[in-house]
């Protein structure tokens, strides 16, 4: 299991996880049981591994198990800070290390633009924080590399700027104004204080409720980066993990690369009618959008993203069917509040893998069921460039000529990249047609929910999208009777 994940808070995470799904699994998800959790994980004589007593961990533990129900009461919000977790890490700054040599040269003082930085009677540079401005001069003229910017690892992957230290208490506070959800912060806290809401027991309850899929079907729409999830098991195919997530209760397992085909086919058009466009799949680009940018709203696209709209036309040829979305991003937790008509739960890669261990799924031992829904186009949109070659593609398909109508998009990988490019839209110096906004760096294959977090190759992605039967878009969605026309 512990090779599965990249960090010790993770795996933390993962233990409470499957005990609450093996509550919910055996119908036990009452208050006596979910008080007990805690106590299991940590029992009475056992040495604590984190923090400073058995107590704070269960105390912690007990946080963790809120938010593994979905508690809506303590943490209303889809990113959360567990205030008792956090570390209260030093605030943001220059700061003098250790391998101050108390040097005669005194660069960094005599660098400073503010004479911030004194030389102290053992010799040794001090910094005046009131003064300094943190430009940095003194760090990038010391000769031992003795002064370093330190940063709040939670407040450094914030991109919005959404998290702040506590005037009092030191600790992180999320400003929900500025939040976009996209779950950057969860894992980069090393403490494991940002957690973000589960929605693992709702899916549990609707299998649960569905009887074997007698009173209603229960759909998994699997994102494309589960290609990408299990790279660390030699042992483990992405066919395999698909078997796994079937063998859970669910009806069938579908991509959301054929959502992706659909949205692809709709937002070409949609480009060539209004001319300029930007991306909606990516639900923390969009949540940046209407926080930051809100006279580029209406240039977003109106079509649905690919879970949305795959969960759309299910409820359409299913009635009464449920939905539950897996995949690697957060954000999409806060998008299923919105579209709720189309998606009734969203768990993540991690969460997903809670609910194996939860079951005792032996994912090796699994025989190997194909995913044929999508196109490559489809299966691309897991990566950076990826939706933008499928909307190329999807025009092609429409029989628009280039000298008619030319898609020219900017890819922006990562939210920096996405800033840079809606700032020059709204000064109307973007050259660009169409703007791909994906929070994550990578696109989704570097989302916050996957499984472990090493380096992706987007080759394999791509990999990934030639091995898909459907090789158009025009072939993946010509099952859906009418659609072709939209």
């Amino acid at each position: 299991m512990k090779n599965l994940f990249d960090t010790d808070v993770q795996l933390q995470k993962n233990r409470t996880l499957t005990a609450v799904a093996k509550l919910a699994f055996a119908r036990n998800l009452d208050a006596v049981h979910l008080m007990n959790v805690s106590r299991e994980l940590i029992p009475d004589g056992s040495e604590p591994t984190m923090r400073c007593c058995i107590y704070k961990e269960r105390a912690i533990s007990d946080e963790y198990v809120k938010l593994a129900i979905g508690d809506d009461t303590d943490y209303p919000q889809i990113v959360n800070v567990i205030s008792i977790a956090c570390d209260e890490c030093p605030l943001d700054g220059m700061t003098v290390t250790d391998n101050c040599r108390g040097c005669l040269a005194h660069r960094c003082m005599n660098n400073c633009p503010k004479d911030a930085i004194t030389i102290g009677e053992d010799h040794r540079a001090h910094i005046d924080h009131s003064k300094c401005i943190n430009c940095g001069r003194c760090a990038a003229s010391c000769p031992y590399s003795a002064i370093v910017m330190r940063k709040r690892p939670c407040i450094e992957a914030c991109k919005p700027k959404a998290l702040a230290s506590d005037s009092v208490t030191k600790r992180a506070v999320i400003d929900e104004k500025k939040c976009i959800s996209c779950g950057q912060c969860v894992y980069q806290c090393p403490f494991g204080a940002i957690v973000d809401k589960s929605f693992i027991t709702d899916a549990i309850r609707l299998i649960l409720a569905s009887e074997n899929n007698s009173k209603y079907h229960v759909y998994a729409i699997v994102a494309p980066s589960i290609a990408s999830q299990y790279d660390t098991l030699p042992d483990v195919s992405t066919e395999k993990v698909v078997t796994g997530i079937k063998n859970l209760g669910f009806h069938a397992v579908l991509e959301a690369a054929w959502g992706a085909d659909m949205v692809a086919y709709m937002e070409a058009q949609e480009l060539v009618e209004k001319g300029f466009l930007t991306s909606s799949c990516c639900p923390g680009f969009v949540n940046y959008i209407h926080n930051n940018y809100p006279e580029i709203v209406p240039d977003i696209s109106h079509n649905l993203s690919p879970m949305a709209q795959l969960g759309k036309v299910l409820k359409q040829m299913d009635p009464g069917c449920k939905t539950v979305f897996i995949g690697p991003c957060i954000a999409k937790k806060n998008e299923m509040l919105r579209v709720r008509e189309h998606i009734d739960a969203v768990i993540t890669f991690e969460e997903l893998q809670a609910l194996f261990t939860a079951k005792e799924t032996n994912l090796a031992e699994l025989e190997e069921t194909a995913l044929d829904n999508a196109s490559y186009f489809g299966r691309i949109f897991a990566r950076s460039g990826g939706l933008s070659e499928a909307v190329a593609q999807a025009l092609k398909e429409r029989d628009i000529p280039e000298d008619q109508f030319k898609a020219e998009p900017i890819i922006c990988n990562g939210l920096k990249e996405c800033d840079l490019a809606l700032k020059r839209r709204k000064i109307n110096k973007l050259p660009n047609n169409f703007i791909e906004g994906m929070c994550c760096d990578g696109g989704c294959i570097g989302g916050p929910g996957c499984i472990n977090h090493n380096p992706k190759d987007a080759k394999e992605i791509t990999k990934y999208g030639q091995s898909a039967v459907e090789q158009t878009i025009k072939s993946s969605i010509a099952v859906l009777d009418g659609f072709e026309e939209v």
